[in-house]
Order: structure tokens, then C-alpha cells, then sequence
């Protein structure tokens, strides 16, 4: 053991966070080890609170304080559309645009076989009872472009499409300030598929 026998536990509790891999576990706890008590303190109340106060709203499975998260309990929100993503954070990604003023749906999770992940797992089936008794109008699978996010994708756009519901997605290809030269060609059809009017 290099450390003392608290600060290799807070190590390895700390490396088992995702992104932080043992040097930066060890970073943060020398730097916790060195920080002020009452700093130490704020840290751990803070952990503490979000375990017994966080909650999955009871609409869209986003993370709230109440029975509804602030976005569904938003009346400005048009609830007609709703966009589906695979975790939390995603809201949290098309929140940070400004562009999208509609109500959100998290699956936890995407569609994959090959770990036993399958529509049941996810929270799809609460997704077309929203479907059906909420009057959407249109469905935005925001899904991540992977394959498990495409398989998850075009099951619910089947899905939706059976219930009479406009299924789109978001449109992607290339980024702003990027040189065609550099995208794949996955990419780059999918942006040529995708163009607008200009």
C-alpha cells in the first residue's frame, strides 16, 4: 500500500466512477485529503442528498425532486411532441440547444441482444401508453448513432408509426467548422441524405 488504508479505500471507491481511472481517483483524493473539513463535509452531504431525494418522474423517467421532473411539470412545454432519449444526461444535451420546447421520454438504456436488453427492459412499453393516451403528435427518436441505438430507433418508429404518431429523428452528418476531407462516409451520406433547403 502506498497510502494510508483511507485514503487507498476513497481511491478505489473514487476509480470506480466512469471517466475516472486511477490517477485522476488519486488526484482527487489527495486533493480531498488537503481540502478544508467543512468543504469535505459539503461533498458528502451532497452525495447523500441526491441518493435520498432524487427520484424518476412518473411521466418521462427524466431525474426529478417530485413526482414530475420540471420539465413535464412546465406548462410552456407543448406536450404534442416528445423526444425519446437513452439516458438522463441526453436531456440535459438537447436542453443546453434552447431549440426544443417539447416534453422528453428517457428509455434507460438502447436495444441490445447480445446483453439481454431487450423492449422490456427499457422503459418502451410506458412510452406507447404516453402514445396512446397523451394526443402526441410527433415523436423525435433521439436515440445515439450507434447499433444499438439505430435497432432501438427503428422499433419504436415502427411502433409509432402503427399508432398513427410522426416519427422523425434528428438530422446528422457534419459538424460546424469540419473539413468534408475528414468525415467518413457514414457521415457524410447521412448528411447528404439529410440537406435542406437553403
Amino acid at each position: 500500500m502506498l497510502y494510508p488504508a483511507p485514503v487507498e479505500r476513497l481511491i478505489a471507491e473514487l476509480s470506480k466512477l466512469p471517466g475516472i481511472g486511477p490517477k485522476s481517483a488519486q488526484r482527487l483524493a489527495l486533493h480531498l485529503v488537503k481540502a478544508p473539513e467543512a468543504e469535505v463535509e459539503s461533498l458528502s452531504a451532497a452525495l447523500l442528498d441526491i441518493k435520498k431525494t432524487l427520484r424518476l418522474c412518473g411521466r418521462c423517467f427524466n431525474l426529478s425532486e417530485g413526482e414530475l421532473c420540471r420539465i413535464c411539470a412546465d406548462p410552456r412545454r407543448d406536450p404534442s411532441i416528445v423526444c425519446v432519449v437513452e439516458e438522463a444526461r441526453d436531456v440535459i444535451s438537447i436542453e443546453r440547444t434552447g431549440e426544443f420546447k417539447g416534453l422528453y421520454h428517457v428509455l434507460g438504456g438502447a436495444i441490445s441482444p447480445i446483453d439481454g436488453i431487450g423492449p422490456e427492459q427499457l422503459r418502451i412499453p410506458e412510452l406507447l401508453r404516453r402514445l396512446r393516451e397523451e394526443g402526441v403528435r410527433e415523436l423525435i427518436v433521439a436515440t445515439n448513432p450507434t447499433v444499438e441505438g439505430e435497432a432501438t430507433m427503428l422499433y419504436i418508429a415502427e411502433e409509432a408509426r402503427a399508432l398513427g404518431v410522426r416519427t422523425t429523428r434528428p438530422a446528422s452528418g457534419l459538424p460546424v467548422g469540419g473539413d468534408l476531407e475528414y468525415a467518413d462516409e457514414v457521415t457524410l451520406g447521412r448528411a447528404l441524405r439529410g440537406r435542406c433547403e437553403v
